[in-house]
């Protein structure tokens, strides 16, 4: 496994855009993904690296990335033993990545990496942050193309427009794991972050509304992967985090860098 050589807390790579995946017990869905991005970057003409954080896990998600490794050059991996959630593992590949621009993208490539595609324009034309939605509201033609079940639906509905009164007012899809930063917002927004579970996206993306970033947003095709990680305790703590967040806002107990 090819494990990133750390100096100062940067990867020792510099490159055009940082691919992050946060990986946590992703023995079966690893290696396509990967292929697929290092496939998908290969036909650009850019510079790349990916850079998998590894969230603990207790499956063979590590021996998986040692075999991947040996045929994706640009991978870099950073192996943590403690598992501490996808808004600390995230944060922690976007202040440790080089990229110019920053891509998070999940482990089972439920948003393809080809919407990259549709991100770079506006990256290049100035925008801070581009998201990708699965809600029409967003942007038209975002689909869930394989929907989650109804009783996921329903609950990100009502959990989506909690989220806007809370939080982040305007965005009808803030949860979509496909975002991508200009390296100076990524390490503005990331280094003021706190929430270390599934809420990161409404925390970073409130800090971007007071912060007056300029965000763009491209329509998703999703493809929903029935092996997700989320339980339904963690609705909850989304809700309860949103809360937190508002109340950080309104308290400013972010540190502006």
């Amino acid at each position: 496994m090819v494990i990133a050589e750390i100096i100062g807390g940067r990867l020792l790579v510099n490159a055009d855009v940082s691919v992050i995946i946060p990986a946590y017990n992703e023995a079966e869905r690893i290696a396509p993904t990967l292929h697929r991005v290092n496939d998908y970057l290969g036909g650009c003409s850019f510079s790349s690296e990916i850079l998998v954080v590894l969230d603990g896990g207790t499956d063979n998600t590590r021996e998986v990335l040692r075999q991947v490794a040996e045929t994706v050059a640009n991978l870099k991996i950073l192996d943590r033993s403690h598992n501490r959630g996808k808004g600390y593992t995230v944060r922690e590949g976007m202040l440790k990545a080089t990229g110019r621009w920053r891509l998070f993208c999940d482990a089972d490539n439920s948003t393809d990496i080809r919407h990259f595609d549709k991100m770079l324009p506006l990256l290049e034309a100035g925008y801070d942050i581009v998201i990708a939605s699965r809600h029409s509201n967003d942007a038209a033609g975002a689909q869930q193309v394989v929907p989650q079940r109804r009783h996921k639906r329903m609950v990100g509905q009502l959990g989506n427009l909690f989220i806007q009164c809370i939080a982040v007012p305007g965005v009808w899809d803030t949860q979509c794991g496909f975002k991508a930063f200009r390296a100076p917002v990524a390490e503005r927004l990331f280094s003021q972050a706190t929430i270390e579970g599934w809420a990161f996206d409404v925390e970073i993306l409130a800090l971007a509304q007071v912060e007056k970033c300029k965000i763009g947003v491209i329509a998703a095709e999703w493809v929903n992967d029935g092996r997700s990680h989320v339980r339904p305790f963690d609705y909850l703590k989304v809700f309860v985090d949103t809360v937190k967040v508002r109340s950080h806002l309104l308290a400013r107990k972010y540190k502006r860098s």
